[in-house]
């Protein structure tokens, strides 16, 4: 079966939604760090199906999940000719605030990210789609940097 992975490293759990023309088939969650379990997971995803693309969050949020994830991918699309596009993490939880640092969180205003303070700590939720929309993902792939050098 010939699917497309989309990976969403912003948070704990972590998700990897697997996607079969373009419809869910199943998703893995993992509390574990990212970079000792997703190498795993893949290894088990890709003997289980052929993958043809991934997709995952490039930012804003954890830049070492990022980072990690971007290059993994980056890897695996040399050595396995796989496609990798990526999307802003606001597509997958509901728009809604991103942890950046301290009380601060990355906003999505009129198509321009800003950090915000907040008071309270707020919820950090990720959904994977039940259906897959490959117009939201694009080949800038490099993980997006919001922060401010202080």
């Amino acid at each position: 079966m010939i699917v497309t992975l989309l990976v969403v490293p912003m948070a704990s759990p972590f998700l990897v939604g697997i996607y079969h023309d373009s419809k869910l088939i199943d998703i893995i969650s993992s509390d574990e760090k990212i970079s000792d379990k997703f190498p795993m997971i893949y290894r088990e995803l890709n003997q289980k199906y052929k993958i043809k693309s991934v997709y995952f969050v490039n930012g804003p949020g954890s830049y070492m999940s990022i980072k990690l994830i971007y290059i993994f991918l980056q890897t695996i699309s040399i050595v396995d000719n796989i496609e990798i596009k990526s999307a802003l993490g606001f597509y997958f939880n509901n728009n809604q605030p991103i942890k950046a640092l301290g009380n601060k969180y990355f906003i999505q205003k009129d198509g321009i990210i800003e950090l915000k303070s907040y008071n309270t700590k707020l919820a950090q939720e990720y959904r994977v789609p039940l259906n897959i929309d490959e117009t939201i993902f694009g080949k800038d792939l490099e993980p997006v940097y919001i922060l401010p050098v202080t």
